[in-house]
């Protein structure tokens, strides 16, 4: 009895021990070390770090509008940035619970991080209460189970596959624009909420394009993603406790309801169009057919769930922020609305629908893509965790740090794109003109850039092209300007617009 207590005794020991160098001095040596090479940051909390911080700082800042309809957004959408790279320089560290996160700005650091081949940068995975809007699939994984998924759902992307679904997406937006029409037929200029419309624009195609069916279809699932996508954000500023996602609070309870609905959905639907996807070969029939056929890239139909869940949601919501961010621009720059409709109407006509080949002289558009994408990128960082220590820079920085690459304020340095970078200038991408690697990471950069990009691009300049055809905008006197993070970054009061038909 003496031994067996003796050696509870002992394990109880080791236990608190190990908590103690894990939890205290393992994170007090780490701030040591940034502090010798001059990396400061904020007053640090034991166990929690700066995370009640962080929170205060998107809660102050999302409660005033910024002034006029400026591009410098940079305080609103990540103010924790703004405020300690004013008080400790553009390159400082702070903690969220017992991890550090060095935030790094620099182009040229930030694609060494990104672009890194031997490993020593990684993904972080998901807070456990965040994962369960994304599940398993891509943004979640990394690893081996990471590039399995890739593997199989990489050509569902492939831009020749999209090109065929051109006139799918096409027939898409003449529906939205036509029913907006016959809404307010009598009406020469109406107001709408873009970014409204949007959603349900993009929740159309990615159901026709990935998954074989109707937004009506996926309409309840849309809508449960909608509520999960809150709770997921409260999640991802919050320090996860070990074991707290089983404790039964109201929110807990939420999250588990909306998961099991939202999984009884996809399954029911990936039922009713897996045959007929597996024969046009799209993202769900792809799964299907790997499942099926290659016991090396086989999916589990759990898997495919997550990967469903993951594209419901990212197809959607990424897409519909950036128009609504185009519209927004060109509603306010009406010279270079303009521009584009000439271009859109020299190619297609005023009436015509665009076709896959036309779309590739679509300059002056694609330019107007990517200034948006450059002031209002759907991501607004990015994070990766280091898995052993390595030199970055002049820095050395110690296994297990989070990297911290606020790609927005990239997109707005003055020292990468001139004076004019808090200013709309599509030109500056005229001609093919790029900028370096790691300066425009809209979609990321390196073996982990965005998946659908190329889909979020083509649905664009489809959109775009063919509300140009029809309709003048400008910004309406009830528009808020409010740029906002909630997962991707969006109007915090909507998005109204002035339509004019043509």
């Amino acid at each position: 009895m003496a031994t067996f207590l003796f050696s509870l005794l002992l394990f109880s020991f080791c236990l608190v021990l190990r908590a103690v160098y894990s939890l205290l001095w393992l994170p007090h040596r780490t701030h040591l070390d940034f502090l010798r090479q001059g990396v400061l940051g904020p007053p640090r909390r034991p166990l929690a770090g700066n995370a009640a911080d962080v929170r205060r700082l998107y809660a102050a800042a999302q409660a005033a509008p910024l002034p006029a309809f400026s591009h410098d957004v940079a305080g609103r959408v990540v103010p924790h940035y703004a405020e300690w790279s004013a008080r400790f320089g553009r390159t400082f560290v702070y903690w969220f619970g017992t991890r550090p996160r060095l935030a790094v700005v620099e182009p040229e650091l930030a694609r060494a991080v990104l672009t890194d081949p031997t490993g020593a940068f990684e993904k972080v995975g998901l807070n456990p209460s965040a994962r369960q809007l994304f599940g398993e699939g891509l943004v979640g994984l990394k690893g081996t189970k990471w590039a399995h998924h890739r593997r199989v759902l990489t050509p569902a992307f492939n831009m020749e596959r999209l090109k065929c679904w051109v006139p799918a997406i096409a027939s898409s937006t003449s529906s939205m624009l036509d029913e907006r029409e016959a809404r307010d037929e009598n009406r020469f200029e109406f107001e709408i909420d873009v970014n409204k419309e949007f959603h349900a624009f993009t929740a159309e195609v990615i159901s026709q394009v990935a998954f074989g069916s109707s937004y009506e279809e996926g309409k309840q699932n849309f809508q449960l993603q909608e509520e999960q996508m809150l709770l997921v954000s409260l999640a991802l500023r919050s320090v996860y406790i070990p074991g707290f996602r089983f404790v039964p609070t109201k929110k807990n309870k939420k999250r588990w309801r909306l998961n099991k609905e939202i999984r009884n959905s996809l399954r029911k639907l990936i039922e009713i169009n897996g045959n007929e996807c597996e024969s046009s070969r799209n993202l769900l029939g792809l799964m299907i057919l790997a499942n099926k056929n290659d016991e090396e890239e086989k999916m589990g139909i759990e898997e495919i769930i997550d990967e469903c869940k993951t594209f419901y949601f990212a197809g959607k919501e990424t897409t519909a922020n950036f128009l609504t961010w185009v519209i927004l621009l060109l509603a306010l720059h009406e010279d270079w609305q303009k521009k584009a409709r000439e271009e859109v109407v020299c190619v297609f006509g005023l009436h015509k629908h665009p076709n896959a080949e036309g779309l590739g002289n679509l300059k002056i558009v694609s330019m107007v893509l990517k200034e948006t994408l450059r002031l209002y990128p759907p991501a607004v960082a990015l994070n990766r965790l280091t898995t052993r220590s390595v030199k970055l820079g002049n820095l050395d920085v110690p296994s297990g740090t989070h990297i911290y690459i606020p790609q927005i304020v990239i997109h707005h340095d003055v020292e990468v794109w001139g004076r004019d970078a808090n200013e709309f200038n599509p030109s500056r991408f005229a001609d093919g003109k790029g900028h370096h690697l790691g300066a425009f990471l809209p979609f990321g950069i390196g073996s982990t850039v965005c998946i659908g990009q190329n889909l979020a691009l083509l649905e664009a300049k489809v959109a775009l092209a063919m509300i140009l055809q029809r309709f003048e905008f400008t910004v309406s006197p009830s528009y808020v300007h409010a740029p906002m993070l909630l997962m991707t970054l969006q109007p915090q009061y909507g998005a109204q617009v002035l339509m004019r038909k043509i």
